[in-house]
């Protein structure tokens, strides 16, 4: 099992490599305005963020529903290749893309805390982290028109779907029938200053995600120099993938708030040092933790605290990676165009801010 769910986390990776990095530059190379990429883009995290409600009232997350995300991700993959002259059938596989995604990681990422357990979940998830750069590095080759593209995401998709459907076919833990899935106990209301500190820690990388890179070469920084940082953050986010396994058998909110510590000195070190190589490699280094040690105790810490475990998953990457992506990337961008000497120091604040925040929750409740 742990073969197949890291396969799995390669390919699924890869498909995000291919949209994120690649796919802007290829509709804005086909014709495409920067509104219009803005607004098919901005429709990912919306549907991310939206989807887990259906499943709240009612809709029941199991193998079938499932099967359907694996197929409604699969056909949208394909239908890129065949929409992509067209705003409106483009914008529609996009939804139908994100629809797909969307139910299949949180289902998958139980499934591998059944299976293989917390400790091992690193070495498994680190996996995809090495399909999204491997997918940066190959791709980058070979891209010599935009049906490449295509063809990379319809691969990928494939090849992702075939994995998924064999996990849920072999899993020991597949709860199948609808009677068997938890009731619901999630309570986003009760437990805002969980969410809501959860959530922060992804706005504040709002700047990061989609500045960064404007933001160092505007202060001198080359461009090839920038590609290393973003490729150094990746490698010490595999490191720490690898060895965090006795970390998460710790005292998970205090893992939380260690991270966000580290998080805001991160980013304020961005501001104060937008020229120094050594610093910036040395606040890159910091990725482990706010992004690879985060990520994973989160995870582990929802599993352990909602009964509905899939719901839970579904939730964190909707409100915290969707919801808080988008309302990030908004806040950087206005930040970026009036004070931009500050956005590195706003992104530092807002990661005090979930400190805060997570520390409020743990005050509040006896788990660790």
């Amino acid at each position: 099992m742990s073969i197949l769910l890291s396969t799995f986390y390669f390919f699924y990776f890869s498909i995000v490599g291919v949209y994120i990095i690649f796919l802007p530059k290829v509709l804005s190379g086909i014709g495409y305005s920067a509104s219009e990429i803005g607004v098919i883009f901005a429709t990912a995290p919306m549907v991310r963020f939206l989807l887990p409600f259906a499943f709240m009232k009612g809709l029941k997350l199991n193998s079938k529903i499932f099967n359907i995300a694996l197929l409604f991700m699969l056909i949208s993959s394909i239908s890129f290749y065949f929409t992509n002259s067209d705003f409106i059938l483009l914008l529609i596989s996009n939804i139908g893309l994100g629809i797909g995604l969307s139910v299949i990681l949180p289902y998958i990422e139980v499934i591998a805390l059944q299976e293989i357990g917390k400790q091992s979940y690193g070495k498994v998830r680190l996996f995809g982290s090495i399909g999204f750069i491997l997918v940066a590095l190959v791709l980058v080759k070979f891209l010599t028109s935009a049906d490449v593209a295509f063809l990379f995401l319809m691969s990928l998709a494939f090849f992702t779907t075939l994995v998924a459907f064999s996990i849920v076919k072999f899993s020991h833990h597949i709860q199948s029938k609808e009677e068997d899935i938890p009731t619901n106990d999630i309570d986003i209301l009760r437990d805002w200053h969980l969410w809501l500190g959860l959530t922060l820690m992804q706005v504040s990388f709002g700047a990061f995600y989609n500045f960064f890179t404007i933001y160092e070469t505007n202060f001198g920084v080359s461009l090839d120099m920038t590609i290393y940082l973003w490729s150094f953050g990746v490698l010490v986010e595999i490191a720490m993938l690898f060895f965090q396994g006795k970390l998460l058998s710790k005292n998970l909110l205090f893992i939380l708030q260690l991270s966000l510590v580290f998080t805001a000195i991160r980013w304020f070190l961005v501001y104060l040092y937008p020229q120094n190589i050594a610093i910036l490699f040395f606040s890159q280094s910091l990725h482990a933790f706010s992004f690879a040690l985060f990520h994973s105790t989160a995870i582990v810490y929802l599993f352990g605290l909602y009964k509905h475990r899939s719901l839970a998953q579904q939730f964190f990457l909707g409100i915290t990676y969707g919801f808080g992506g988008f309302i990030g990337a908004l806040i950087a961008g206005y930040i970026y165009e009036h004070i931009p000497e500050y956005l590195f120091l706003s992104s530092s604040v807002l990661a005090l801010s979930s400190l805060y925040f997570i520390t409020l929750w743990k005050k509040s409740c006896k788990m660790p």
